[in-house]
């Protein structure tokens, strides 16, 4: 039995002796009249396990948390790397290569099904697409919901995965509001822009998708970011989006490339040294676009 005395308090009973605690009932009880205070005591100790190769890494209660974007969910067991019995102690000679050829069938037959290989393969390149694009995690699970979707339509069969699981990220992008291209999301995946707006279309038109209409406000601080501007021309970048919005001439315009002339339209009336070529570069559009959608916010908003 393991004791421990707490000195701090006495017994409530006959106010002389300390109360000890017994770590294997759980009891708190008198040392010298045997009164018993608690009869359960909360566990105190470090409440995680190590489930890493390591004994010192990964300090967690359980394993990693279920994820779309994992080929089983993460929901997949595994035979530990430690030789060891439940017991702690060292396996003999024999048991452990009986566990060692156990635990290779145990790695193969987690991908034994097609559809398991086919979402390993996906979610490989949608981890890649995640660290180029710097998109976040809600991101990433809409579109790995999107692709298992598609694959339970049979929408994979004869395409290339690697153009569906990248138009399921736009998707999801344009879902979630994430200012990315389709140019961004094609110079990421190496995959012609016709391409992935073809298997966009595919997935808006058999799934029935429904897309909200990107904000151009929301583009505004990544242009702004990328050409260098100061938060004053961002904010009265802002302010001339808002008003196009009101007036009604920013239905059915690129917003990328409107959100970049608002921005042109800033700098010019705050006085910022910036040329239509630096803000097009940093917007990823032409200078006539910048051009022609400055025209249209100059004659609608009297600027």
């Amino acid at each position: 039995m393991v004791k421990s005395v707490n000195a701090k308090d006495k017994c409530p009973r006959c106010g002389k002796s300390a109360l000890v605690t017994d770590a294997n009932t759980g009891e708190n009880f008198c040392g010298k009249c045997g009164f018993v205070v608690t009869e359960k005591v909360a566990e105190s100790g470090p409440e995680w396990r190590s489930f890493s190769k390591e004994e010192h890494e990964g300090r967690s209660r359980a394993g990693v948390p279920t994820s779309l974007a994992m080929h089983d969910m993460g929901l997949a067991t595994i035979i530990g790397p430690t030789d060891r019995d439940a017991t702690g102690k060292p396996l003999s000679a024999s048991m452990k290569s009986t566990i060692e050829r156990l635990r290779t069938w145990d790695s193969r037959s987690q991908v034994h099904e097609p559809v398991d290989r086919n979402f390993r393969q996906a979610f490989s390149e949608l981890d890649r697409l995640k660290d180029k694009l710097a998109v976040g995690d809600a991101v990433v699970e809409k579109a790995a919901y999107i692709y298992r979707k598609a694959l339970e339509k049979g929408l994979v069969r004869g395409r290339s995965i690697s153009a569906l699981i990248a138009s399921a990220l736009y998707a999801a992008c344009r879902d979630t509001e994430t200012p990315r291209t389709l140019k961004d999301i094609g110079n990421a995946s190496n995959i012609k822009r016709k391409d992935i707006a073809r298997c966009y279309r595919l997935l808006l038109r058999e799934l029935g998708l429904r897309m909200p209409v990107v904000n151009p406000i929301n583009c505004i601080s990544r242009i702004a970011s990328k050409a260098g501007l100061s938060e004053k021309t961002k904010r009265e970048a802002t302010k001339i989006l808002k008003n196009a919005e009101e007036v009604k001439i920013s239905a059915g315009k690129d917003p990328m490339g409107l959100a970049a002339a608002a921005l042109y339209v800033a700098c010019v009336t705050n006085g910022e040294n910036k040329t239509q070529r630096d803000v097009a570069e940093a917007a990823g559009v032409t200078e006539v676009t910048i051009r022609n959608r400055y025209k249209g916010l100059k004659i609608a908003l009297n600027l």
